[in-house]
C-alpha cells in the first residue's frame, strides 16, 4: 500500500499536477493519520458507548483525533483525501458526500422512530440508535463538502458526532468553509454552537492556502477518445486513469438521489470509471446524468457499441449522457467502436437527428478548447 506521499509524488513526477508547499503539508499529515489509525486501538465497548439519553452535549474525544480541511475552492483538497481514504489501513471506513450522508442519517432517524413507536427500539431517543450503527459500520468516515444548510442537519449534528467521537469514530473532512463559518446565518444558530466546539476537540483543523486554482491548471492528458475497441484502447484509458489518480485502484460510491442510489464502480476524487453498460444499459434517465455531472469532472466510459435499431434505448441514454456532461464542461475520457461519426447506424428518425447533435458534441468534448474550460461550478471542492 502505497503512502499518501508517494501517490503525490507520481502525480508530481507526471505532471498531471504541479508541486504545491501547502498540498505538501496536508499530504505528510494525511500520512501521520493514516500511521495513528493503523496503530490505535478501536474504542472498547462499554466504555465511551455508555450514553446517558438527554444529557447536555459536551466535548468528547476520539481515540484518534480527525482533520477538516477548508480552503477556497479547486485547490486539491478532495484529491488528497481520497489518496488518504484509500490508504487508510482501517477495516471499516467510509467516504460520502456529506449532504447524501445527512440525508441518509434522517431517513435512519425517520426509521428509528418509528421503531420506537413500535416497541423493537427501547429509549426515546432516535438519534443514539442510529449513531452506534454508523460507528458500528465505520470506524473512519471522510466527507466531502462539509457544510451545514439545513436546519434539521444543524440540531441533529451535535448529538449524533457526539456519540461517533465517544465511539472512537475518526472524522476527516473537507469544506470551503472554516469551522466558525459554519451554519453562519443560520436559523437558531446560537444552538449550533456548541457543535463547532465539539468538532474544534476532536479534530485538527488545517486551512489549505493552495497557491494555485488545482482544476484550472490544464492537464494535457491527449487524447481522450480512443476507436476502435480492443487491447490497444484498454491501454490508452489505463494509462490515463493511473496517470490522473496517481495509480490509485479506485473505490466503489455511490450517489443518492431521489431514494435511491446512483452507482459508481470506480472512483478517485473527482474522476468517475464506467462501462458503457453501468450507464447506458441500466434504466437511468436525464437527470441521473446531470446528477453525475455535478458530482465528478472527469468521466471515463468504457465499450461504447456500434449503436443500431436494436439498442434504441441505449443510444437515447448515450445522447442524454453526453448532453449533460457536455452542458457542464465534464470531460470524458472514453473507449468506443467507431469514431464518433460512424457510431450510430439506426438509419433515419428522431434519433438519428439527436446523435448528429451528439457527434458534433463527441468532436468538441475531444478538442484541446474544450478541455481546458473551466468544469461544473457546482464541483466545489474537488
Amino acid at each position: 500500500m502505497r503512502t499518501v506521499t508517494e501517490r503525490y509524488e507520481h502525480l508530481v513526477a507526471t505532471g498531471a499536477i504541479g508541486r504545491d508547499p501547502a498540498q505538501v503539508d496536508l499530504v505528510n499529515r494525511l500520512d501521520r493519520l493514516a500511521d495513528e489509525l493503523g496503530t490505535a486501538a478501536p474504542a472498547a465497548k462499554g466504555s465511551a458507548l455508555g450514553w446517558i439519553f438527554g444529557r447536555r452535549m459536551q466535548a468528547t474525544h476520539s481515540s484518534v483525533r480527525g482533520l477538516y480541511v477548508w480552503g477556497k475552492v479547486g485547490r486539491g483538497k478532495t484529491m488528497l483525501m481520497d489518496l488518504f481514504f484509500e490508504r487508510a489501513q482501517v477495516s471499516r471506513k467510509r467516504r460520502a458526500h456529506f449532504h447524501a450522508f445527512m440525508s441518509e442519517v434522517q431517513d435512519r432517524i425517520h426509521a428509528a422512530r418509528q421503531a420506537i413507536l413500535k416497541g423493537t427500539i427501547k429509549g426515546d431517543d432516535p438519534i443514539a440508535p442510529v449513531a452506534a450503527d454508523i460507528a458500528k459500520e465505520a470506524r473512519l468516515l471522510c466527507f466531502d463538502e462539509f457544510v451545514v444548510t439545513d436546519i434539521a442537519d444543524a440540531m441533529i449534528l451535535g448529538r449524533l458526532f457526539a456519540r461517533l467521537w465517544e465511539a472512537g469514530t475518526c472524522v476527516v473532512a473537507t469544506s470551503n468553509v472554516e469551522p466558525d463559518r459554519l451554519y453562519w446565518d443560520g436559523l437558531n444558530r446560537p444552538l449550533f454552537l456548541p457543535f463547532i466546539d465539539l468538532l474544534k476537540a476532536n479534530m485538527n483543523v488545517l486551512e489549505l492556502d493552495s497557491r494555485t486554482d488545482f482544476r484550472s491548471e490544464k492537464e494535457d492528458i491527449g487524447r481522450v477518445y480512443f476507436a476502435p475497441l480492443g487491447p490497444e484502447s484498454v491501454q490508452a484509458i489505463d494509462a490515463i486513469w493511473n496517470r490522473l489518480t496517481g495509480g490509485a485502484v479506485g473505490e466503489m460510491a455511490s450517489i443518492d438521489f431521489r431514494g435511491r442510489k446512483i452507482a459508481i464502480p470506480r472512483a478517485v476524487g473527482g474522476i468517475a470509471r464506467f462501462s458503457f453498460a453501468d450507464l447506458c444499459e441500466r434504466p437511468l434517465a436525464a437527470a441521473d446524468y446531470l446528477k453525475i455531472a455535478g458530482q465528478y469532472h472527469t468521466v471515463m466510459l468504457e465499450g461504447v457499441p456500434l449503436l443500431g435499431p436494436e439498442k434504441r434505448n441505449e443510444a437515447k441514454r448515450f445522447i442524454h449522457l453526453v448532453d449533460a456532461l457536455y452542458d457542464n464542461h465534464i470531460r470524458l475520457v472514453l473507449t468506443a467502436a467507431a469514431e464518433p461519426q460512424g457510431l450510430y447506424r439506426g438509419g433515419e428518425g428522431t434519433e438519428a437527428f439527436e446523435f448528429r447533435r451528439t457527434v458534433s458534441r463527441l468532436m468538441e468534448m475531444r478538442s484541446a478548447e474544450y478541455l481546458a474550460l473551466p468544469q461544473n461550478p457546482s464541483q466545489t471542492s474537488r
